[in-house]
């Protein structure tokens, strides 16, 4: 039976325990008049354990199992059996978002329950959600609230809704973190503290994060009070208040917590009609929209693309399957025109404009930009814009290489941090925030602190490190007031759309500062700060203690690049930059337009375009349900190895005390998501690092089958499963928000094949195979050669030999002269080193995995970096030739340049 010990969510309990409900009534029916009395007492359970669940869901809802309980009580079995599996497969099928809601009844409506039919319902495909009403309501209110807002319904509403009642402010919040179908609340004035009901079942997947007691005061705190937790929790909700106060005085104390406020005697059309308007709102994808439209039109064209209207396509007779594959309405989407309802996306006026609007405001940012060749592009943007050359940038050494070019161009002078090694997994974690403070206190005792612009980190990494924004940039502007922070969130679009995840996100933590900063107490605690850090704290000091900044002089300077594609709904390539940086009307706007225009195709993919603008809106509207299953399949993943006895005897899916020193947890919680909501938000509240538990590190060492082998040979041709990230003895897998349970079975499935091939391959292996075997499994289990930090810039390419900073543009350049450069093996670059050469790569070499760069341009080849390549199966090197050896500079181009610099 489903309990809430063996489930990762409440979601993956209600999913199961409708199953299993279906399924047991099934068996009665058939066992007879009175069944087996395991059966029926199990029936009972599951109707008790799914109570205070449908409590805070509209459908199937608590009506719908008051109907169970009385058909069972009446001994109706087959007629339990048949209502069962009706309301389990509309569940499922999400078919309840058409046509169950519009019915007479209620979803879920016990037969009495009926409503006033004479209205015409909403369309059956009209999307679906619903409602929050927070009161403490009777039966006889209730029922009448109910009635009156479906006799407001037409037939010509776009959407429909059925509403779910909270008496108490627990039940409200608890409501929100379970229903994922809410999409607006309305607070009504009265309601009540503690839930009557008891929760412990839904309790136990939040822990303290539903203890919400509502502040002490008036019946006004308290509403703000609950409003502020919802929108902490859910800030897509539309909050609406119904009151029997005066209402003008009240509408001017809402801030921007809720849409609109109503009286309660004025009636309910208003309301209904607000809470649609609010819907609609979000529902708009203007590009799109604009785009679908001017297809259906008829047109001419006598300008670029011939595939435009399918006209070069549809009548040949030697590319006929280009048409029978993508379809026609793709050619008639493709156009060149950004007039006609179009729009241009290097100067948007129009639905192009509306639409980063709308992202804007979901993605919580003050300006957001769309980029239609991914985030490589869009890193190259934001860098161009806020870096002129000779600028000095802290970038984390282990990034994607886009931004290492992205620096070049720029003509950055770079300073490279160390992320915090994983030697034993072939891999780095993430950069402490110590390593930045000691670099910033080193570049301004070198009195060059006003030249560094940018900090540039990777949020969260590829396996999954995430930082803490909030801290590191607090901590920063401490020291740089004026310090710009670009985040390259590729792979956390997501984050937005979970209320755990949201606060470590960039735009996320800008707001937080913002606000933090503009508190009238925020000063009086800088000033004590102060105080306690004394007149001329030493370095260490800065570096061990939390630092603050000074509320007058710190600038919240934030962007964030995203990859829409990956890991949100969009086309390949889809990206966006997300902007909230309180100098970037009068500072940046200028020249972020011209960074924009030198990178962006003046030829962008419109299907891009539209799909980015519906991606936002399936994250608004879906985004909080979707990420609750992408978490959930992350843990039957993480279930399913660490169970299965043949599985756990070579895997191991690798945990967060293994990815995260301690010194970096001062949580001390080891298994965030295991142990509960609150202990995983109190973790993401206070850990500088976190894992971001929907990435799941395969460790295969002791399969004795290297990384590069198990992807390609294993999982891809064998079995069709496509991962990306590999190392010598790990695999990453990641799930998505469109990551299935079958997706996840059948990985599962897959690698059981594997660990069954593998134990029956061992048992017939000879005593010197076996040997060999056990030798290669003991090698990958230990790991493999240390991660090299980053060396040092020649001082031919550092302006001054007091910092490490590096002219990393000068290098790439010189490079492109031939004569200044040669070839050397590995063995003559050994010889070489042994005579007292210093070897300078002139490239950039990256070898895939890890997939960054260990050596850019003008870097001193050091003996750590050569072993580490050495030790590496890899196949994929870019920037090496193993024929030709590496690519460096020549003793005289080195002495050239360095005499010359002088």
């Amino acid at each position: 039976m489903p309990t809430a010990t063996v489930h990762n969510s409440v979601g993956q309990l209600r999913a199961d325990a409708w199953s299993s409900l279906t399924d047991l009534t099934h068996r009665l029916a058939a066992q007879g008049a009175d069944g087996r009395p395991d059966t029926a007492a199990r029936i009972r359970e599951l109707i008790r354990l799914l109570a205070p669940v449908e409590h805070c869901w509209a459908f199937p809802g608590t009506a719908a199992l008051k109907e169970l309980r009385g058909l069972y009580d009446q001994r109706e079995h087959r007629q339990l059996a048949q209502r069962t599996e009706e309301l389990y497969r509309a569940l499922a099928g999400h078919r309840h978002h058409g046509t169950a809601p519009h019915t007479a009844a209620a979803p879920g409506a016990a037969p009495d329950e009926t409503t006033d039919t004479a209205h015409t319902p909403p369309a059956p495909s009209a999307p679906y959600f619903e409602v929050l009403v927070v009161g403490d309501l009777d039966a006889a209110e209730e029922q009448a609230l109910r009635v009156e807002l479906r006799r407001l319904r037409r037939s010509d509403d776009e959407f429909a809704y059925e509403i779910v009642v909270a008496p108490s402010f627990e039940d409200a919040v608890i409501a929100s973190l379970v229903n994922s179908s809410l999409q607006a609340v309305v607070i009504r004035d009265r309601f009540t503290d503690r839930s009557r009901h008891d929760l412990s079942v839904v309790r136990r997947f939040f822990d303290e994060a539903a203890d919400t007691a509502a502040t002490p005061g008036d019946g006004g705190e308290r509403i703000h009070a609950l409003g502020d937790r919802l929108l902490a929790l859910r800030p897509e909700l539309d909050l609406y208040l119904v009151s029997e106060r005066a209402v003008e005085s009240t509408a001017g104390r809402l801030s921007r917590r809720f849409r609109r406020v109503f009286h309660a005697h004025e009636g309910l059309l208003e309301l209904h009609l607000s809470i649609l308007q609010g819907i609609a709102e979000r529902h708009r994808a203007p590009f799109f929209t604009a785009l679908r439209a001017h297809s259906r039109k008829p047109t001419g064209v006598f300008h670029a693309l011939p595939v435009s209207r399918g006209a070069s396509v549809l009548n040949s007779p030697w590319i006929p399957e280009i048409a029978d594959f993508y379809g026609l309405n793709i050619f008639l989407a493709e156009t060149s025109a950004t007039s006609g309802g179009l729009d241009s996306l290097l100067a948007p006026t129009g639905p192009l404009r509306e639409a980063q609007d709308l992202a804007a405001e979901a993605f919580g940012a003050r300006q957001t930009y769309f980029v239609t060749n991914g985030t490589s592009t869009a890193n190259k943007i934001v860098v161009q814009a806020l870096v002129r050359p000779g600028d000095i940038v802290l970038v984390d050494r282990n990034c994607h290489k886009s931004h290492h070019y992205g620096l070049v161009l720029a003509g950055a002078h770079v300073v490279y941090l160390d992320a915090y090694p994983l030697d034993e997994y072939g891999m780095y974690g993430a950069v402490p925030v110590e390593e930045i403070k000691r670099k910033l206190l080193m570049l301004k005792h070198e009195g060059v602190l006003h030249r560094v612009k940018l900090l540039m980190l990777t949020n969260c990494t590829f396996d999954g490190i995430v930082y803490n924004p909030s801290r590191v940039m607090e901590e920063c502007l401490a020291l740089k007031p004026d310090l710009a922070f670009l985040w390259d969130e590729a792979w956390f679009a997501f984050a937005r759309f979970h209320p755990v995840y949201r606060r470590r996100t960039a735009m996320a933590a800008a707001r937080t500062l913002t606000d933090r900063y503009r508190d009238p107490g925020y000063a009086d605690a800088y000033a004590a700060h102060r105080a306690g850090l004394g007149d001329d704290p030493d370095d260490e000091t800065l570096v061990h203690t939390r630092l603050m900044p000074d509320p007058e002089k710190a600038r919240v300077r934030v962007y964030a690049t995203q990859s829409t594609h990956k890991t949100l709904t969009s086309m390949r390539q889809g990206s966006m930059v997300h902007v909230f940086d309180q100098d970037f009307r009068h500072k940046v706007a200028e020249v972020f337009h011209e960074a924009y225009m030198t990178h962006t195709s003046t030829s962008p993919n419109y299907q891009i375009l539209a799909s980015m603008d519906l991606g936002r809106r399936q994250a608004v509207f879906e985004g909080f349900a979707l990420v609750q299953k992408q978490l959930e399949q992350a843990g039957v993943l993480r279930d399913a190895v660490a169970q299965h006895p043949l599985l756990s005897r070579y895997l191991r899916i690798l945990t967060t005390p293994e990815l995260v020193p301690p010194r970096f947890r001062s949580s001390g919680i080891e298994q965030p998501l295991r142990t509960g909501l609150a202990r995983m938000e109190r973790a993401w509240e206070e850990d500088e690092f976190v894992l971001d538990p929907t990435r799941a590190t395969l460790h295969i060492g002791l399969t004795g089958i290297d990384g590069d082998t198990f992807k390609h040979d294993l999982l891809m041709d064998r079995h069709g499963i496509q991962v990306n990230k590999t190392t010598r003895n790990t695999l990453l897998f990641m799930t998505n928000i469109g990551t299935t349970r079958s997706a996840v079975a059948y990985l599962i499935e897959v690698l059981v094949r594997i660990a069954e091939d593998l134990e029956e391959r061992i048992g017939e292996m000879s005593p010197h195979d076996r040997a060999a075997h056990d030798s290669a499994a003991t090698g990958l289990d230990a790991g493999s050669a240390a991660l090299p930090d980053f060396s040092a810039f020649h001082p031919a390419f550092r302006p001054s030999p007091r910092t490490p900073e590096g002219d990393m543009r000068s290098a790439f350049f010189l490079a492109y002269d031939d004569t200044e450069c040669e070839h050397l093996s590995v063995d003559a670059i050994t010889d070489a080193m042994a005579q007292g050469r210093t070897v300078v790569s002139a490239t950039f070499v990256t070898p895939y995995p890890p997939g960054f760069p260990v050596l850019v341009p003008g870097q001193v080849v050091s003996k750590d970096v050569l072993t580490y390549m050495a030790a590496l199966d890899t196949r994929e090197i870019h920037g090496y030739d193993p024929a030709a050896g590496y690519r460096v500079f020549t003793e005289t181009a080195l002495e050239t340049r360095h005499t010359a610099e002088r």
